[in-house]
């Protein structure tokens, strides 16, 4: 029996709405499987995709409805600067 040396996907996903939340919250997460579920759900809505491996280990460790943590503020919000400029480049 061999083992595969290749890691298993992690995929989280986020929402915000900085009228109504103080942070962004944790909406999906999961891994193999159902992170390629989460992935191709983000496809065919087009919802822009962001990787980056370390973020997605520190949000699998919170629950799904949980807000981020102000430890992750900032990383948080390089990923919405990176949402809006992908949106703004599509309009």
């Amino acid at each position: 029996m061999s083992q595969s040396s290749e890691k298993a996907k992690i995929a989280n996903a986020l929402k915000f709405n900085p009228e109504n939340d103080a942070a962004p919250q944790l909406i999906a997460k999961g891994i193999g499987l159902v992170a390629e579920n989460i992935i191709k759900k983000a496809v065919e809505n087009d919802v822009p995709i962001y990787a980056d491996e370390k973020l997605s280990n520190q949000l699998k460790q919170l629950e799904i409805g949980d807000q981020i943590p102000y430890e992750l503020y900032e990383v948080v919000a390089e990923v919405l600067i990176f949402i809006g400029t992908v949106d703004q480049k599509k309009k």
